[in-house]
């Protein structure tokens, strides 16, 4: 298993529209999105946001994120991440979320780094503490049928992460 990471190409965006299997999968990547994901819906995102990354995995696109803050050595916030239903379980999120940390670390000097998580991902809260990610906020939102969720609130401080 070969896994690489580069930033995003226009030829990439119509594979990363596929990855959401469901309205909840494309709620947990991009709350704001109608489903399915439609390529100007992401197109937006990436225009909004810094350094778009893609992975993969023996030459496929397989997984997907970006900053939507990012402040030299102040605080990057990674957001619209997603792994391809093929690829899951098999250490590409890992891969994707520690090539991310690099990122804000080496190119920004960031202080910390935050993500954030619903409360119906399991996939994601068991992935970020692993990765050193600690909770420290929980937000009330309102999923698209009205419901009420708990988006977790998650962050890595770099004297945690280099320690």
């Amino acid at each position: 298993m070969s896994l690489i990471h580069r930033p995003i190409a226009e030829k990439d965006i119509q594979i990363i529209c596929g990855f959401p299997q469901s309205e909840d999968e494309l709620f947990f990547l991009f709350p704001k999105a109608a489903f399915p994901l439609e390529q100007s819906q992401l197109q937006d995102a990436i225009a909004q946001r810094s350094d778009s990354t893609v992975v993969e995995l023996d030459g496929e696109v397989v997984a997907f994120a970006n900053f939507y803050r990012w402040a030299v050595g102040g605080i990057c916030s990674i957001g619209n991440v997603i792994v391809s239903p093929t690829a899951r379980r098999h250490g590409v999120g890992s891969y994707l979320i520690e090539r991310m940390i690099d990122l804000a670390f080496s190119k920004y000097q960031a202080a910390e780094i935050t993500v954030s998580c619903f409360n119906q991902n399991l996939a994601g809260l068991l992935l970020y503490p692993k990765l050193g990610f600690q909770p420290y906020a929980v937000e009330e939102r309102k999923d698209r049928k009205g419901n009420r969720v708990a988006l977790i609130h998650m962050r890595l401080a770099r004297s945690i992460a280099n320690g």
